[in-house]
């Protein structure tokens, strides 16, 4: 399941981000490829939470998963953001990724970065205690776009 969870994204992001198709998807689609995207992410920041939070057993298979899917989804996250898309179904997306083009591509870029991160000291986590300052740069990158880019 995992897997075409994976392509199905990577094949509506690259759609999305760069091909000359992206004319025809209609705003209302890209809101909601935006909004299920950012639902994972949401789901596995919990899932990882629970485990930072000391709520649930640190499972370091898991929490190595939760982040490559949260890593995976940032990669794709400019395609969900294309021209058009912050008109035609309710959006908290505020006007200002589109007017703030370059202070939104570097809260993306930062979640990327910080996902990516999060992701590689997953991998070769033993305990929670290795995981936990990544996390929480994460978080913070999610909570600075959420201000700036995000209606409450």
């Amino acid at each position: 399941m995992n897997k075409t969870l994976i392509a199905t994204v990577l094949g509506t992001a690259t759609l999305l981000a760069g091909s000359p198709a992206v004319a025809q998807v209609k705003p209302e689609d890209v809101i909601k490829y935006r909004q299920g995207l950012y639902q994972v992410v949401g789901w596995q920041n919990r899932t990882m939470a629970t485990m930072v939070k000391g709520q649930a057993p640190f499972d370091a298979a898991e929490f190595a998963r939760a982040a490559e899917i949260v890593a995976l989804m940032a990669a794709t996250a400019p395609g969900a953001f294309a021209p058009g898309s912050d008109k035609g179904a309710p959006t908290r997306a505020k006007p200002e990724i589109w007017s703030d083009a370059a202070g939104f591509k570097k809260a993306v870029d930062s979640f990327q970065a910080e996902s990516a991160k999060l992701a590689q000291v997953a991998k070769g986590a033993k305990d929670v205690d290795a995981v936990r300052a990544q996390f929480g740069a994460l978080v913070k990158t999610c909570g600075a776009c959420h201000d700036n880019f995000r209606t409450k």
